[in-house]
């Protein structure tokens, strides 16, 4: 059954949100509500869509009961019903989907960072795959990317990288893939052929808005210097890198992409409001621990959440016990979506059951 009370509160909210919106609001007011209404307004779409064949199926009901109504038009009623009845139940579980409890950070944008792991010259080739992997998939979804940050290993791998993923729900596609990830394969640097288990970790940042986290100046310091390493003529001539170490909670993040000041600075604060606000999320996340826990996992970034096998062509992840023989197709980022789509899935089966035992 649809929780009708609960969905009666969310339409009249959607409604008082689109009152205010036409009121002549502005700032950041006007961009948190604007949020709230984008999130509400897949939930009033499904619920006219399950009304409109709510109806549809009472007339088609009403008019195959009908005595007065002649065989022919009992027969077309008849069918119209039965189709009607497949097209509510499908209805009624995207609507029931709707309703269930979000992550405030769903529709929100990403950065993703991956880091190699143990193993050395192979887990900064693997995490160099990683990366072309997500990549790959991002550009599939249709996503912006945005590479802020690269450190290259010698052999061509990378030691750890950071990337900008703009889109709407980025986050919920992507959150799934913090953990590690390990790899099991013949390195090119082993001439015996030896099958070496190597890891990388993958962590996804929901990105914050202005509005999500305030940061006030006294609570930073910025320092500049010169860039270090490849990345043409400004590199080691002008201070152009920027570090800043959030005083309150020691964090500390630096960014020397560019060339300029400026926008190394704004890279810098935009990874640090997402740092802060994932830190607030995880402390929130940790005291309802007790109550609810996905089943695909904590989002523990230590937790081992995949294995890539290359001598057996297959991709397992750990946590719902999903395995496809497909490695290059989804290590390529083409298939990607088989993996992330089953882990979405779950979860919201998962939670789903929940909402069901709640109403129960």
């Amino acid at each position: 059954m649809i929780p009708t009370n609960k969905l009666e509160r969310l339409l009249d909210r959607f409604h008082a949100v689109e009152a205010e919106l036409s009121s002549g609001l502005a700032g950041p007011a006007f961009v948190k509500l604007s949020k709230e209404h984008a999130e509400l307004a897949p939930v009033v779409e499904a619920t006219t869509a399950y009304r409109g064949a709510q109806r549809q199926f009472e007339d088609a009901d009403a008019l195959f009961n009908d005595p007065s109504t002649d065989s022919e038009m009992r027969s077309l009623a008849e069918e119209e019903r039965a189709e009607l009845k497949v097209t509510l139940e499908k209805l009624e579980h995207a609507l029931k989907l709707q309703l269930l409890p979000k992550d405030t950070a769903d529709n929100s944008s990403a950065i993703l960072e991956i880091r190699a792991g143990t193993g050395g010259d192979e887990a900064a080739l693997f995490a160099g795959d990683l990366l072309k992997m997500y990549q790959r998939y991002c550009q599939l979804q249709g996503w912006k990317i945005e590479l802020m940050s690269l450190s290259e290993s010698d052999l061509g791998g990378i030691k750890d990288a950071v990337m900008d993923v703009q889109g709407l729900g980025v986050f919920a596609k992507l959150k799934f893939e913090s953990g590690v990830h390990r790899v099991q394969r013949v390195p090119v640097t082993e001439a015996g052929g030896r099958i070496h288990t190597s890891a990388a970790t993958v962590a996804v940042l929901p990105e914050a808005e202005d509005v999500d986290v305030v940061i006030n100046d006294k609570d930073l310091r910025i320092d500049v210097y010169r860039a270090q390493g490849a990345g043409g003529q400004h590199v080691n001539k002008t201070e152009s890198a920027v570090r800043i170490t959030h005083l309150p909670t020691g964090i500390a993040v630096a960014q020397q992409t560019e060339k300029s000041q400026h926008k190394n600075k704004a890279q810098a604060m935009k990874l640090l409001k997402a740092r802060l606000y994932d830190m607030e999320r995880t402390r929130i996340d940790s005291a309802r621990a007790s109550e609810r826990k996905s089943l695909v996992g904590s989002g523990d970034r230590s937790e081992r959440i995949r294995t890539y096998n290359f001598p057996q062509g297959r991709v397992t992840d750990h946590r719902i016990n999903l395995t496809l023989y497909k490695l290059d197709r989804i290590i390529s980022g083409d298939d990607l979506s088989d993996v992330i789509d089953a882990l979405v899935t779950e979860d919201q089966a998962g939670r789903l059951a929940e909402l069901e035992s709640d109403e129960a």
